[in-house]
């Protein structure tokens, strides 16, 4: 019986060294299907089965967007207050603290100025991993800044959009105007004679949708991403109505005119220069 039991643990600990590590697989939400995660990642996170488009954060859009070490960060020393006391679970400040050593940003906004293939442009992206890229004061001022200096400094301005949050609840009205400040400021560009490449990426809704993500001269998405202001559920749920197949993708978006083009993650770079080139005097 030792004998047997030995034999037994033997096998167990051989079981147990050719344990697959944690985190080595990770299954598509487009398909089901199970991927090998560096495949995924050195695919820019997109399915090589189904071309599911995985969400990225802002710095690794970065990566995949600018010429190597171009990037310059802007208005990183900008933090969210809390003008209503907001407190829901935990107070607001105690949640912008949490999001911030989470995620590794101050805030669910990037801006600031890089080159895509030589190009000189000002980029602003939402990261919908810090409180789902929602739009407080701190994201509405940094990206006014962006269209601002993109119109002093006459270049071009692209601003990749993943906020799923919209309007930021925990800051009210504050969040709100940010809306009205953001496109105000996109007016002013646009008459100065600036273009605005928006790309809208899963997800883009809420005020963020309402706002500047749909102000784009040219509007770019990427694949089956849910785009809108209300989703799908709540929209049923008020309405009564049956939605019609593919509602609020991309794909149903670019069929009734909402969106110019749809760019797989892997285009989009050369994409934006093209359009850029193509619409320089």
């Amino acid at each position: 019986m030792a004998k047997m039991g030995g034999s037994a643990n033997a096998w167990q600990g051989h079981s147990e060294s050719k344990r697959v590590p944690e985190g080595v697989w990770m299954r598509c939400d487009g398909c089901s299907a199970t991927l090998f995660r560096k495949q995924v990642e050195q695919n820019d996170k997109v399915c090589p089965e189904c071309n599911f488009h995985f969400p990225v954060t802002a710095k690794e859009r970065i990566r995949q967007l600018l010429d190597e070490d171009t990037y310059e960060e802007w208005f990183s020393e900008l933090q969210p207050a809390d003008p209503l006391g907001f407190d829901d679970r935990r107070p607001y400040p105690e949640r912008i603290k949490a999001e911030q050593a989470r995620t590794g940003l101050k805030e669910a906004a990037l801006v600031g100025q890089g080159f895509i293939k030589g190009i000189r442009l000002i980029l602003g992206i939402t990261d919908s991993s810090f409180i789902m890229g929602s739009m407080g004061s701190v994201v509405g001022e940094k990206l006014t800044r962006a269209v601002e200096e993109a119109m002093r400094q006459k270049l071009p301005l692209v601003i990749v959009s993943g906020s799923g949050g919209g309007a930021r609840m925990h800051e009210g009205i504050f969040s709100l105007m940010q809306m009205a400040k953001i496109s105000t400021a996109l007016g002013r560009y646009r008459a100065a004679g600036g273009l605005f490449i928006s790309v809208l990426t899963h997800p883009t809704m809420g005020g963020v949708a309402a706002s500047f993500a749909s102000l784009g001269d040219i509007i770019l998405a990427e694949p089956k991403a849910l785009i809108g202001f209300a989703g799908p559920r709540i929209i049923e749920q008020t309405v009564r109505v049956q939605l019609p197949e593919g509602f609020q993708t991309s794909e149903f978006l670019l069929e009734h005119g909402f969106v110019d083009r749809i760019v797989h993650r892997r285009d989009l770079r050369s994409m934006i220069a093209q359009l850029i080139n193509f619409a320089a005097p």
